[in-house]
């Protein structure tokens, strides 16, 4: 699993398909089998396979599959550190994600604004990816475990809203070729054929060109990683082996 999804996914749509900014397991080089729970209290971090399969933190306190373990000293406050940590890094990670949201929109109409709409669908456009991207960003705010961003659910919430919005634009593309056609020009009708036929496979590689403009915003944030790598060692759980709740990799 990424770290992207493991601290709320640096997920942008808007393309048809899933469009991943420079995540953070290829920028910081990070990456963690476990889902996390940010709980009032405490900190759950939970994964199918292997043992041990939960993971709590509670200021200094650590239970591994239900079992409390004993800690000395110095691993008490490393992991009461850990827990604050984290706790101060995943505002970051929301804001850095709303305003991947944010330049996705403004990307996406860029784009919109050279396919010659017509003014209905232009306005229509508007106002679906700006449902869309509230939609998303409200998530994003709301969100307080990656369980709320698995796979499934995400691919399947992305998927509707490129269903949404791609059809509109093709619709309108495929308009302006009749009206090319009606008027004799057959190349141009052509082209605009093929433009409307291949939209979402021509969006794809421009909108991540476009995202690029999101790493340095990302970087920022792999010293707070490896910082919550750095906490974490030397720690062990109930079974006697280390956490390793994150790993750093080269």
């Amino acid at each position: 699993m990424h770290l992207s999804r493991w601290l709320l996914l640096l997920m942008l749509p808007f393309t048809g398909s899933l469009l991943h900014a420079q995540d953070l397991a290829t920028t910081c080089h990070a990456s963690s089998s476990y889902d996390v729970t940010l709980k009032t209290d405490s900190l759950l971090f939970d994964r199918a396979a292997p043992a041990p399969f939960h993971v709590e933190l509670q200021q200094g306190v650590l239970r591994t599959d239900g079992t409390a373990v004993r800690l000395n000293a110095e691993d008490q406050d490393r992991l009461a550190l850990f827990e604050r940590a984290l706790r101060a890094l995943a505002p970051r990670v929301r804001t850095v994600a709303q305003n991947g949201v944010d330049m996705a929109v403004q990307g996406m109409r860029a784009e919109a604004s050279d396919m010659g709409l017509g003014a209905d669908t232009r306005a229509e456009f508007d106002r679906r990816l700006s449902a869309h991207a509230s939609e998303l960003k409200r998530r994003i705010a709301v969100s307080r475990s990656t369980h709320d961003w698995q796979g499934d659910a995400t691919d399947q919430a992305m998927q509707q809203i490129g269903a949404d919005l791609l059809p509109l634009l093709a619709s309108d593309l495929g308009q302006q070729a009749i009206n090319a056609a009606l008027a004799g020009d057959m190349d141009t009708a052509a082209t605009l054929r093929d433009r409307a036929a291949d939209l979402a496979t021509e969006l794809q590689p421009r909108m991540q060109r476009r995202m690029q403009a999101l790493r340095p915003q990302i970087e920022a944030l792999c010293p707070s990683i490896q910082r919550l790598a750095e906490l974490q060692q030397g720690v062990r759980g109930s079974n006697g082996q280390p956490l390793n709740l994150l790993q750093l990799g080269q």
